[in-house]
């Protein structure tokens, strides 16, 4: 017998039992209306097991039009069962099958009220409206509508319809098996696909679902791939058969989807232990490939870094590696561009250089066009003295190296005072400017304590039982894994520990892993509930961190003179 839910492989059409069902009442709303004639057909194979009619007393006078309409009169039903009599034996005559109706949201309202109004409980059937299949598959070219006598010429219904009960459910028997005869030609041959149906389906992603058929039930990565075993697109989840599924059904409505579709030939699985891995595998295949189909992470090997350099009289610079050197760094930011800003930021409150020179303690005076604007205090300009420049130097050495309080609330005073004078437009420049300077602060400053940590294991419960647990090295996932329910998690961590991967130690405070993995690792260590089980460094934030500022960069605060 067929239930209200189905294994996730779909029931086959053909071992599917259908109770086609077809109602004549009073009027058209539940509501205020009556039931006065029940027919059915039940079928299995395009075989007929068996019929269900009877009239119904609706308990109130059968309109004149409707009479006239279905030939069901007052004097018919006057001694026919009510519905409190009917609705079980039709329940009992359509257990366990899926109901097909022409416009079954009509009919299933009508049973549903009658079932409230008797105290019976609904017993949720699966639902096939042949209407919905009729105008996904049938033209107007074929017929002028998709009403039942209509559907019914067309394939060529034994029984006419009338508009009395059984006559109109055998006429629909005859329409869904012409309707599943045409859906089979486009590779529909399960319940599920069709009830699902829907003409914005392309046969050809209907064709390609035998690509799902062999793919675990677990969760991992999945990657399509076309004939050439070129990689077209990467994705997660907590169960990559069902997702790789809902790509060949109208669940996905992206026009790139479908295309990508018609270009796969082929699924690979990854199952992974845990959701973190299988999110990190996920962005080291779209760095690794560059997937066409994904929009997102596909270069992000193009992060940079904001640089204080380490020279005479310091000054900002982007650059796209951390070396070993005594400069300080910020980031790493998405794009250059936010990058730029973050530069440009700091120099809204410090005059710091920004000439591209290398210069020596021994600078002289020279022209430059930002010295006559009063926007560069190097010594060779003669705007600022060797000590005042270091001063400010070490203001901007120390927001970058952990405490930026005192160039926020710099950079909020100017953003208040361009408020005030209503230079509104300016000001929400130094407000972006800021967030993207607040953003790298915080991200360094998570980032720099694991990236300088040999190792961190930690685990938290996992949902089936026992513990997720993870190996982070340098900031990047070495390994994870989920131990056994009940057991003592402590081998199990051992052994993770012993096969997790060997990681060279990066220059910090850059991790040893693309930025957005140790995104992930960090949001999962940070989750509630995870606990540190061996730590080999030093995890922490300073008192003074950026991330507490990134919700209010734009609050007012008093003024702040910085280098004066």
């Amino acid at each position: 017998m067929v239930q209200g839910s189905f294994d996730d492989l779909g029931t086959p059409l053909r071992d599917v039992t259908f109770v086609v069902v077809d109602l004549e009442t009073t009027g058209g709303s539940p509501v205020d209306c009556g039931i006065t004639e029940v027919g059915a057909v039940k079928v299995r194979g395009g075989e007929v097991l068996g019929e269900f009619q009877t009239l119904v007393n609706p308990g109130a006078p059968i309109p004149p039009f409707i009479s006239v309409l279905t030939g069901i009169t007052n004097a018919m039903v006057a001694e026919s069962p009510r519905i409190a009599s009917v609705l079980p034996a039709f329940l009992e005559f359509a257990a366990g099958t899926v109901l097909v109706a022409h416009n079954a949201r009509f009919d299933v309202s009508f049973l549903k009220a009658a079932a409230l109004a008797v105290d019976a409980p609904w017993p949720g059937f699966p639902v096939v409206d042949t209407v919905h299949l009729a105008r996904q598959l049938v033209t107007r070219d074929e017929a002028p509508n998709h009403k039942l006598s209509s559907l019914a010429r067309i394939f060529r219904a034994e029984t006419t319809p009338d508009h009395r009960a059984l006559h109109d459910a055998r006429a629909t028997v005859d329409v869904l098996h012409g309707l599943i005869a045409r859906v089979g030609t486009l590779g529909v041959h399960s319940l599920e696909e069709l009830s699902a149906y829907t003409s914005r389906v392309t046969p050809e992603q209907r064709r390609k679902r035998h690509l799902s058929d062999n793919l675990p039930g677990q969760p991992g990565v999945y990657v399509f791939s076309d004939e050439r075993g070129r990689t077209l697109y990467v994705g997660t989840s907590v169960d990559i058969r069902a997702r790789v599924r809902s790509y060949f059904t109208a669940s996905e409505k992206r026009t790139r989807m479908g295309e990508m579709v018609r270009l796969a030939a082929k699924v690979t699985p990854i199952v992974c232990a845990t959701t973190l891995e299988a999110q990190v595998r996920e962005l080291r295949l779209i760095a690794s490939a560059k997937p066409p189909y994904n929009r997102r992470s596909r270069h992000p090997e193009k992060a940079v870094w904001v640089k204080l350099t380490d020279e005479p009289y310091p000054r900002l610079s982007v650059v796209r590696d951390v070396r070993e050197d005594a400069a300080h760094y910020i980031g790493p930011f998405a794009s250059r561009r936010t990058a730029e800003d973050a530069v440009a930021a700091v120099h809204e409150v410090l005059p710091l250089r920004q000439c591209t020179e290398r210069l020596t303690a021994r600078a002289k005076p020279s022209a430059c066009a930002l010295a006559d604007l009063g926007r560069c205090g190097a010594p060779c300009t003669g705007q600022q003295s060797r000590d005042a420049y270091a001063d400010i130097a070490a203001i901007a050495a120390g927001a970058l190296s952990g405490d930026g309080r005192a160039v926020i609330a710099a950079l909020r005073h100017r953003m208040a005072e361009l408020a005030a004078a209503e230079r509104f437009e300016e000001a929400g420049v130094v407000r972006d400017r800021t967030s993207a300077l607040v953003a790298g602060l915080a991200r360094v400053q998570r980032f720099a304590p694991l990236a300088r940590s040999p190792e961190l294991v930690a685990a938290r419960p996992a949902i089936a039982g026992g513990w997720e647990v993870v190996v982070v090295r340098y900031g990047r996932l070495a390994g994870s894994t989920i131990t056994s329910r009940g057991a003592d998690p402590r081998p199990a961590i051992e052994a993770l520990r012993a096969s997790a991967e060997v990681v060279a130690a990066p220059v910090a405070p850059a991790p040893a892993a693309l930025p957005d993995e140790t995104d992930k690792v960090l949001a999962w260590l940070e989750t509630p509930g995870v606990r540190i089980v061996e730590l080999d460094g030093e995890w922490s934030c300073p008192v003074g961190g950026a991330s507490r500022d990134r919700a209010d960069v734009t609050a007012p605060l008093p003024s702040v003179t910085l280098g004066a």
